[in-house]
C-alpha cells in the first residue's frame, strides 16, 4: 500500500535519499559504506549491484545483447546504446560554451575542450613532449621507435 501512496518509510541519514523497500535502502546504504558484496571470479571486479555484476559478467562473455536496428552495431549496456543511436539521429547534446562545437558524447566535448586550455595530458615517456590527444602521441613516438604506433600503446 505504501507503494501506491508514495510513503518514504526508509530514509538515510548521510544523505536526502529516502525509498519505501527495504532492498533499495540496503543498496543505497552501500554507496556510503563502499561495501561491495559481488564479486567477479574471473578478475577481481566488486560492486554493490548484482545487476550490474550481471552487466560486468558480458565484457567475459563477449555477450552484447543490444544491438542497433539502423546498422550492424552492438553493445552490452543500453545506455551505450542509446549514445549510439545519436549518431543516426543526429542529435548532439553536449556543446562547448566556448565556440559552440556540438558532439553526441560527453567524453567528446571533454576531449574538444583541450583546444581551449591547452592542457596536454599525454606525455612522452623518452623525450617529454606533451600532446592533447593521445593519438598524436602514438604518432609521435614513431620518431624514437622507428615502427608504426602499436594500438595498445596508449
Amino acid at each position: 500500500m505504501r507503494i501506491h501512496i508514495g510513503e518514504r518509510v526508509y530514509k538515510f541519514g548521510v544523505c536526502s535519499y529516502a525509498c519505501n523497500e527495504s532492498g533499495s535502502f540496503k543498496t543505497r546504504m552501500r554507496i556510503h559504506t563502499g561495501e561491495r558484496p559481488y564479486k567477479c571470479d574471473l578478475c577481481g571486479y566488486a560492486c554493490n549491484r548484482s545487476g550490474t555484476l550481471k552487466t560486468h559478467m558480458r565484457i567475459h562473455t563477449g555477450e552484447r545483447p543490444y544491438q542497433c536496428e539502423v546498422c550492424r552495431y552492438a553493445c552490452n549496456k543500453i545506455g551505450h546504446l542509446k549514445t549510439h543511436m545519436r549518431i543516426h539521429i543526429g542529435e548532439k547534446p553536449y556543446k562547448c560554451d566556448v565556440c559552440g562545437y556540438a558532439c553526441n558524447q560527453k567524453g567528446h566535448l571533454k576531449k574538444h575542450m583541450l583546444v581551449h586550455t591547452g592542457e596536454k595530458l599525454y606525455k612522452c615517456e623518452v623525450c617529454g613532449h606533451s600532446f592533447t590527444q593521445s593519438n598524436t602521441l602514438k604518432e609521435h613516438m614513431t620518431i624514437h621507435t622507428g615502427r608504426a604506433p602499436d594500438k595498445d600503446l596508449v
